[in-house]
């Protein structure tokens, strides 16, 4: 009898070492893939911070589109006849292509690329983070003659943001290299001034352009806060260090300031849509009507 407990008891000290090397191993387990998968992710979130340059020839678009219906026209013969014809274009480019090749001339001289850019704009005008990046790209790879278009959407939004915009789209001015934006539905105030800095805007009968200005909202609470007995103090290192905020009490000091805050980007943005055009403006005329 005690021979057969000391027997059980060994058993059972024998199965919780199995129990705790299975344990054990299925840890291991576990921390390997979490690890594989820690390394995919990074890797993910590398490859979506440096971002991805998609670059799409529309001529061969365009050019698979035309043959696509211009074969379904055909009958049955005419096809096969298009097809052989097809084959043999094709040999003889690549022949032509490979000549070039050996010259050390990789592309036919004398034809002119127009670089396609999309932008459609949101209110914070973050899109402008792949805009930079694909002027850059354009930039490094545009040769004499070639041309830029940019199709152009969006209502507008924070200042800086489509100042900044701008700014890159400007980049392709200074190079000398022609800029068209293309407006199908709306290019309105920070979208009009990205606009505006081009050669030339091409837009649909029923586009919204223009409507360039600046506006200022702000709740006011003070009223409120003095009721329930609340005393806020902020204190500054300059009288212009910020604007008026929610809680401070309306004066002419105040709205003075608030009504003048708008005014710098108003007058800026005719000023740089008219150098552009190679027109001079009146900074003074411009103020008076920005009152």
């Amino acid at each position: 009898m005690q021979q057969r407990q000391c027997f059980t008891q060994g058993e059972n000290v024998e199965l919780l070492a199995q129990y705790g090397f299975f344990l054990a191993k299925i840890a291991t387990v576990v921390v390997a893939i979490a690890v594989i998968a820690a390394i995919i992710v990074n890797l993910a979130q590398r490859k979506k911070q440096r971002g991805e340059l998609r670059v799409t020839n529309l001529s061969e678009h365009y050019k698979e589109m035309k043959e696509s219906l211009a074969v379904a026209l055909l009958d049955g013969p005419q096809q096969k006849q298009w097809h052989k014809a097809q084959k043999k274009k094709q040999k003889q480019e690549a022949k032509a292509a490979k000549a070039r090749a050996k010259l050390g001339n990789a592309e036919p001289e004398g034809k002119p690329r127009a670089w396609v850019l999309d932008f459609k704009g949101s209110m914070d005008a973050h899109e402008v983070n792949s805009l930079r990046e694909e002027i850059t790209a354009v930039l490094a790879a545009a040769k004499a003659r070639d041309q830029v278009v940019i199709r152009l959407e969006s209502p507008g939004g924070v200042v800086h943001g489509y100042g900044l915009a701008a700014s890159q789209l400007q980049r392709l001015r200074d190079k000398q290299i022609p800029l068209t934006v293309a407006v199908d539905k709306v290019a309105a105030s920070g979208g009009y001034m990205m606009a505006c800095v081009a050669n030339k805007i091409v837009s649909a009968p029923f586009a919204i352009l223009g409507s360039i200005g600046v506006v200022a909202q702000i709740p006011n609470l003070h009223r409120f806060l003095k009721n329930k007995d609340i005393d806020i103090e902020l204190h500054t290192a300059g009288q212009y260090k910020r604007t008026p905020a929610v809680r401070d009490a309306r004066g002419r000091g105040s709205l003075s300031a608030l009504s003048a805050a708008p005014r710098c980007p108003y007058i800026s943005m005719p000023l740089r849509l008219l150098a552009n055009r190679g027109c001079r403006a009146d900074p003074a005329t411009l103020l008076n009507r920005s009152r």
